[in-house]
């Protein structure tokens, strides 16, 4: 009947899942940003695993640049893993075999 299997369809989609949920906690991104003055690394649960902050950053006494330069390289990273997992999934989807649905 038209080939349309549910169980074998919900299998392959917890093996994608499982294979997802890995590839999240494999996946590391860098951002920086003033030039390298700040740098972020996260992974891609969205964790921040480190923050790195040039000591000349910290010497000039400006707190708010320095506030933002941390708040954007945050953001770009979290950016990045947003594109990295957009074309993880997109990539996973397609090998589900829903062509016809």
């Amino acid at each position: 009947m038209g080939g349309f299997n549910l169980q074998d369809l919900m299998s392959k989609a917890k093996s994608q899942y499982e294979t997802l949920q890995k590839k999240m906690q494999e996946t590391v991104v860098e951002a920086t940003s003033g030039g390298g003055t700040v740098t972020a690394k996260m992974d891609g649960r969205k964790q921040l695993l480190s923050l790195r902050i040039e000591p000349e950053a910290v010497k000039s006494g400006d707190v708010e640049m320095l506030q933002d330069l941390v708040l954007a390289a945050i953001n770009e990273a979290a950016r990045k893993v947003d594109a990295q997992m957009q074309s993880t999934v997109g990539g996973m989807l397609g090998g589900l075999g829903l062509g016809g649905l």
